[in-house]
């Protein structure tokens, strides 16, 4: 597969001709979504789901669906009937050659007094696992792993013991949008010398080969 990053926490994956989108949210590209044939979303907020991004792009391809949780699911389904999945913790599913299955049931706590929402994270080909807004450990090797790197509701210390927990291959940053050029070096350092395992960024619009 080829990964492209896109901004902050969506991601493309290119396999056979086909291509699946993870998280377009408000943060990414307006076209982030375009082009896709499947899309997937981990969770209501913003700088995931966007719907005037999945529109565009269910619009420009009218073979192009939706792999979602309810909440997500029940804002953009009507619009778009039988191409809005709704998936949960444990389901798995195939769609344009790509192999998913879904982890994961809550949202990580930014503060005791905010209730936690529903979040899923994605393993894609057995391979790449991204895991929304949460520390959702897989119950399966992970080659790379898609790391939240920087969020309201983490300090490095447990993005560090993540990777350490997950044990992949390969960790490659993604929600990174507040995250100052100032500061990465700092992140790059420390989640590389204590991660136990190759850790790396890409710029948005950047691609590697998995």
């Amino acid at each position: 597969m080829r990964l492209t990053k896109k901004t902050h926490a969506c991601i493309r994956l290119e396999k056979d001709g086909q291509t699946l989108v993870i998280d377009p949210g408000t943060f990414s590209e307006e076209d982030a979504a375009i082009g896709a044939d499947v899309i997937l979303v981990t969770h209501e907020h913003l700088d995931h789901f966007n719907e005037d991004r999945l529109r565009a792009a269910m619009e420009a391809n009218p073979g192009a669906g939706i792999w979602t949780l309810r909440s997500v699911a029940e804002k953009i389904s009507a619009a778009f009937p039988g191409r809005v999945h709704t998936v949960g913790h444990g389901d798995t599913f195939t769609a344009a050659g790509f192999d998913v299955q879904v982890h994961g049931e809550l949202h990580a706590v930014i503060h005791p007094d905010i209730p936690r929402i529903t979040n899923v994270g994605y393993l894609v080909d057995g391979s790449v696992f991204h895991p929304g807004d949460a520390l959702t450990v897989p119950d399966h090797p992970v080659e790379t792993l898609l790391l939240p790197v920087q969020a309201p509701w983490s300090k490095i210390s447990e993005v560090i013991d993540y990777v350490r927990e997950v044990k992949p291959r390969r960790a490659i940053d993604v929600h990174d949008a507040l995250l100052t050029d100032l500061a990465r070096p700092i992140y790059d350092r420390q989640i590389g010398e204590l991660g136990g395992t190759d850790h790396g960024r890409l710029t948005p619009g950047a691609t590697t080969d998995l």
